[in-house]
């Protein structure tokens, strides 16, 4: 906790003095050092973004822009904002930061950490954004801008890579500063991302407080827009925000299209870094085929569809079994599936059809157009993916439009600190967890509580893991473990290595002398399907 504290000191000084420049530039969505400090984040993970194209993000490069950051910081004596909290804000601002630093100092259990979050951090602070790295692994090929403003921190100001505990102070911060009392009943939920990396996170934060700026009148679209296109350059399932921020723009605010432009650049972005990483506009969609020779295989590609539709029903069942279903079973077997995302699938359209009542009832335009946006955004998930995790946000989007005139500043931290005490419990004591609800297998990985996690956040090693190599490409895989958190680059899960010899196709080095030219994939010769089949041997015969 000690460790977290001191780094998240650090860093919000540094975002500060950034965001005081930033402003500088493109002006201010709100006043407070709230404001500044998100204008920071905005404004550093795009200049890294474009800078991580040509360097990486490594300890040189994050020593200049703390240094800068914290002269600005000082220069303009941004430090003075923190006495304009009263005595009992401040008291409470302590309160809730005691307990996100406690929740952060937990082991991360979400296996994407292990197996998506921690990689993507690794290239970016060795390489920085590598030319089709989605054929060395098509996890990578995401590359999330909220990974490039955590690898630009790891270095050495965040080396536990608790960058989202970091955002989840700014964020009360920003809850005390703009009286938005309702949102501390989800900072307890939130709490469950506090370990890592994880892009839902800022999606979700960033969602919210631009919804609270909407309802509260905020008519400053340019910023808007561009916050929500960034949520959305974040996590892409995050869809209905910048469409709810453009319907806004053009019916509500009657704002002019030039203030549309911002958001735009930071959309061309997202798709210029995609197409980078994984050779389409959109990961992991293959739409826009443009020809770049780093585009993943067809037949990877392919798998990784059936993957995702699979993943829908939890895995119950067979690609061909799904391919049978009529739309009468398509529909049932989702709601019925064993366990408790069924139940998070009935909740979610149970929650639809209220908030359609609510909307009607309401009769306002404000409601109307975050209504039709989350239907758009519905509509999308339900027909390529309706996985849990991809509508997640929907939920504390009607819970905060449903109930925001009801919560009140004592209501809300009666219900924060009820969930929070419930939260930190199933934390410390995980096997709760496993045996009321074992459906929720996250909690398998949950590990309990330690006493060094007062003094620094609780982390794993393994750094096990054997060499192979195949056609140009040498490479590192993970005994006895399917990700490769800790591996040495460049590493390949074993799952990844079998699908690829499967398809007869793998991935090699663009230039065999220069790992930072990016990665192809190629039809394997007969001579490389013989060094093929001896590393599936080997891997085979280590697992065991």
């Amino acid at each position: 906790m000690i460790v977290i504290l001191f780094s998240t000191i650090f860093i919000i000084s540094v975002l500060a003095g950034w965001g005081k420049v930033f402003e500088n530039i493109w002006g201010t969505l709100f006043h407070g050092i709230s404001g500044k400090i998100l204008s920071g984040i905005l404004g550093i993970s795009l200049i890294w973004t474009l800078i991580s194209f040509f360097y990486p993000l490594d300890i040189y490069l994050e020593v200049i822009f703390i240094a800068l950051g914290l002269f600005f910081f000082f220069k303009n004596q941004l430090y003075l904002f923190f006495y304009r909290f009263s005595k009992n804000d401040g008291y409470l601002l302590a309160f809730m930061s005691g307990i996100i630093l406690l929740a952060g100092s937990y082991y991360p259990y979400i296996l994407d950490h292990f197996g998506y979050y921690i990689p993507s951090i690794n290239w970016l602070t060795e390489y920085g954004l590598t030319k089709g790295i989605s054929n060395l692994d098509l996890t990578l090929g995401q590359m999330s801008l909220w990974h490039i403003f955590q690898a630009g921190f790891s270095n050495f100001s965040d080396p536990y890579l608790r960058i989202n505990t970091l955002l989840l102070v700014i964020y009360t911060f920003y809850i005390i500063e703009r009286k938005n009392w309702i949102s501390f009943c989800f900072i307890p939920v939130l709490l469950l991302f506090s370990q890592s990396p994880s892009p839902d996170l800022p999606a979700i934060i960033f969602s919210l407080i631009i919804l609270q700026e909407i309802i509260a009148g905020n008519k400053n679209t340019v910023l808007l827009f561009a916050f929500a296109v960034f949520a959305f350059a974040i996590k892409p399932t995050i869809l209905w925000l910048p469409i709810m921020v453009f319907l806004y723009s053009i019916f509500i605010s009657k704002s002019n299209s030039k203030n549309l432009i911002f958001g735009t650049l930071i959309l061309f972005l997202f798709f210029i870094k995609n197409i980078w990483t994984f050779g389409y506009p959109i990961f992991p969609v293959a739409i826009g085929d443009w020809g770049f020779s780093w585009k993943p295989d067809a037949q990877i590609l392919k798998t990784s569809a059936e993957y995702a539709i699979r993943k829908t029903y939890d895995m119950q069942y067979s690609y061909e079994e799904i391919q049978k279903f009529s739309i009468w079973e398509h529909i049932k077997n989702w709601l019925l599936l064993k366990g408790i995302k069924s139940k998070i699938n009935i909740l979610f359209l149970i929650s639809l059809l209220i908030f359609t009542t609510f909307v009607w009832i309401k009769k306002n335009k404000i409601i109307t157009i975050i209504y039709f946006s989350l239907l758009i955004k519905s509509i999308f998930t339900l027909a390529f993916s309706a996985q849990y995790r991809f509508f997640i946000d929907v939920f504390f989007v009607l819970f905060f439009v449903i109930f925001y005139e009801y919560f009140n500043k004592r209501k809300s931290i009666i219900i924060f600190s009820v969930l929070s005490i419930i939260l930190i419990s199933a934390l410390t004591f995980p096997t709760l967890i496993q045996q009321y609800i074992p459906s929720f297998r996250l909690g398998s990985f949950m590990a309990g509580f330690e006493k060094e996690q007062l003094y620094k956040p609780s982390t794993y090693q393994y750094r096990q893991f054997k060499t192979y190599k195949i056609g140009n490409l040498k490479f590192h895989v993970s005994k006895n473990y399917p990700y490769n958190f800790d591996t040495p680059l460049p590493a390949i899960s074993a799952s990844f290595v079998s699908e690829d010899i499967k398809a007869g196709v793998f991935p090699q080095l663009s230039d065999k002398n220069d790992i930072k030219k990016g990665f192809i994939t190629r039809k394997l010769s007969c001579e490389e399907k013989k060094e093929a089949a001896s590393v599936i041997n080997n891997i085979k015969n280590t697992d065991k």
